[in-house]
C-alpha cells in the first residue's frame, strides 16, 4: 500500500456552508462560542425547540445531536453534514469511531469530540446518559470536534542574538 500524501488534501476544497440572517430574539442569553455555529445562527430558539420536538416525536429512540468544527482547527476536515440521529444505546466510543469513518481519518490523527465547547465526555457512556446530562435548553445535544499536534508541531522560534565579530 503507497504511503499517504497529505499534499491531496490540501488541494481538496471543503464546501463551505453559508449563514444567513441571525436570530437576535435570544442573542444575549446564549454563550459566546454558541453564538457562532452555523445552526445556532440560521435558527431561532422557538425554531430549534420545534424541530427537536418533531425529531423527538417521529424518533423516540434516538438522540438529536449537532457536532461542529472547532472554529481554530487546522488539521481536521469539515464533516459533510452537522446533525446526526444517534440511538440510545450507542456508547460515546462508538460514536466516536462513526465520526472518525465519516472524516476518512488515518489512525495516528488524534481526534477530540467535547460537550458543549467544554469537556471531554467518558467513553464508556451511552449517549443517552450523555443527552440526559448535557443537552442545550433547546434539546439538541452539541459536540465540538478537535485536534490537537500531537508530535512536536513546530512553533515560530524565538529570534536569536546575533553577534558579529
Amino acid at each position: 500500500m503507497p504511503p499517504f500524501d497529505r499534499s491531496q488534501l490540501n488541494n481538496k476544497r471543503f464546501k463551505q456552508r453559508k449563514t444567513f440572517g441571525k436570530c437576535r430574539k435570544n442573542a444575549g442569553k446564549v454563550a459566546q462560542s454558541r453564538r457562532n455555529s452555523p445552526l445556532f445562527c440560521r435558527l431561532c430558539a422557538a425554531t430549534r425547540r420545534q424541530e427537536v420536538a418533531g425529531i423527538r416525536s417521529k424518533f423516540p429512540n434516538k438522540v438529536p445531536v449537532i457536532i461542529e468544527r472547532y472554529e481554530r482547527e487546522k488539521f481536521l476536515p469539515p464533516l459533510d453534514k452537522t446533525k446526526f440521529l444517534v440511538p440510545h444505546e450507542l456508547t460515546m466510543t462508538q460514536f466516536v469511531t462513526v465520526i472518525r469513518k465519516r472524516m476518512a481519518l488515518l489512525p495516528s490523527q488524534a481526534f477530540y469530540l467535547l460537550i458543549n465547547n467544554s469537556g471531554l465526555p467518558s467513553m464508556s457512556l451511552t449517549m443517552a446518559q450523555v443527552y440526559k446530562d448535557h443537552q442545550d435548553e433547546d434539546g439538541f445535544l452539541y459536540m465540538t470536534y478537535a485536534s490537537q499536534e500531537m508530535f512536536g508541531q513546530r512553533a515560530a522560534a524565538a529570534p536569536r542574538s546575533v553577534t558579529v565579530c
